[in-house]
């Protein structure tokens, strides 16, 4: 009888978890976890036990590769995966009088990768394809498969601190397909690739150039709505055209042409000139400049791109720049206040998981030709997208972190496109450092 009364003076634990589902990878560092709220009425809900019970794939994770930590009424879960796949994890609480209570964390793990002590995951997107500092340690990415702008701690894998979406702002209802972003002071630029689709379709989004304003840095950055410019392209298009058609840009934008051809039409690098707030490089990655075997790759200068976000004044072009990339185009452009440039170069093509990629440094001058200073991985899932800030390149051993764009990567080994996936919390585009100096 006694026993019978202390349990009818407990109610039912109660368990929740932060999130449903959750991603890793197999030898992974800084993993993104799970908050695990657990309580019982008339209990101390430190007295209460919290354990995983069941694993419904063990090759991808075992109970004994999850850890619980913490006291009170939230713990911190943790997995660490053994296996690519998915796995549906039994998280049980366990009351001060035996009753229990469950749920189900829907766990997904993909594969080992190089770098992997120096990798980080930033999840709720696949597709990332532009990135800025803030400062602090936090950075602002851009996804050319919506216009959500994501802000993440440069150091920890896991969900964005806040996001943003000026679609409204900015009068579109489809992606802008943001391909590059430059900062200057409180401004940063956003473009999308100005190109057509996949399908050499003509889409009005993508010719966008918008500007938001920065307020705080690190952690409590903010952004607001600047201004928006709908005409780049045609801007771009007229002036290749005044100029003898030199890179074809209207064969390039034609109807029925895809963007992603050695003579297509694809923005996805800006950077500012040195020492300059008012003329920024625009990258291309198609189309390649024809001046030598392989073809350069193609930079054109805007010298008034803040009238023409600001006013709508027709961007007005300075003298294009070819650089020897190896054969390789612009995948992003980035500069640090000493105007000191890293460059990550890669294929043209659509489809080039297992192209070359390499990265570049340079010192902006169009005199000048790039030095390679490292090829970048191509067994490694995803391609090279981003450069999110440029270390003191003088100094040896100086580190970069670049970002991927896993959105047409099997992340899971089911076939499944990551842009594809169910769930954002699978999604995920990977930051890695890699030493550029010395």
């Amino acid at each position: 009888m006694g026993s019978q009364a202390q349990a009818a003076s407990y109610g039912t634990p109660s368990i929740a978890l932060s999130a449903g589902y959750l991603s890793g990878a197999v030898a992974a560092t800084g993993d993104p976890t799970v908050n695990v709220t657990v309580g019982q009425s008339g209990a101390d809900a430190g007295a209460l036990a919290v354990t995983v019970t069941a694993s419904t794939k063990t090759s991808v994770a075992t109970t004994g590769d999850v850890t619980v930590t913490g006291t009170g009424a939230t713990r911190r879960l943790a997995v660490a995966a053994r296996g690519r796949g998915y796995t549906d994890l039994t998280v049980k609480v366990t009351g001060v009088d035996g009753q229990t209570a469950t749920k189900t964390l829907h766990y997904a793990a993909s594969a080992a990768v190089q770098q992997g002590a120096d990798s980080r995951y930033f999840t709720g997107s696949s597709d990332a394809s532009a990135a800025v500092d803030v400062g602090g340690g936090y950075v602002v990415v851009a996804d050319d498969e919506s216009n959500v702008l994501r802000l993440y701690d440069r150091s920890a894998s896991g969900a964005p601190i806040k996001t943003w979406d000026f679609s409204s702002k900015i009068g579109v209802t489809k992606e802008i397909d943001i391909e590059g972003a430059a900062r200057a002071g409180d401004t940063i630029y956003w473009t999308g690739s100005l190109g057509n689709n996949k399908d050499g379709e003509y889409k009005s989004a993508r010719n966008t150039l918008f500007t938001t304003k920065v307020t705080g840095s690190g952690a409590t950055a903010a952004l607001s709505y600047g201004g928006s410019y709908k005409k780049l392209r045609d801007d771009l298009v007229a002036w290749d055209e005044a100029h003898g058609d030199r890179y074809g840009f209207a064969a390039g934008t034609a109807d029925g042409q895809a963007p992603k051809q050695i003579d297509g039409f694809n923005v996805e690098g800006l950077e500012f000139a040195p020492g300059s707030t008012t003329t920024a490089y625009v990258g291309f990655r198609a189309p390649l400049a024809p001046a030598v075997p392989g073809g350069k790759a193609l930079l054109v200068p805007v010298t008034n791109i803040d009238k023409v976000v600001g006013s709508g004044a027709t961007a007005v072009f300075g003298t294009p720049i070819e650089l020897d990339l190896g054969g390789l185009s612009i995948r992003d452009v980035r500069k640090n206040a000493a105007n000191q440039y890293l460059i990550v170069a890669g294929s043209w093509a659509a489809d080039d998981n297992t192209a070359p990629y390499a990265l570049y440094t340079w010192d902006g001058n169009p005199a000048h030709t790039p030095t390679k200073t490292r090829d970048l991985p191509t067994s490694d899932l995803g391609g090279w997208e981003a450069v999110i800030d440029v270390p003191d390149l003088t100094t040896p051993g100086a580190r970069a972190q670049l970002l991927t764009d896993n959105g047409s990567a099997d992340l899971y080994g089911d076939g499944t496109e990551a842009k594809d996936l169910t769930h954002p919390e699978w999604k995920k585009s990977r930051g890695t450092w890699f030493t550029v100096t010395g």
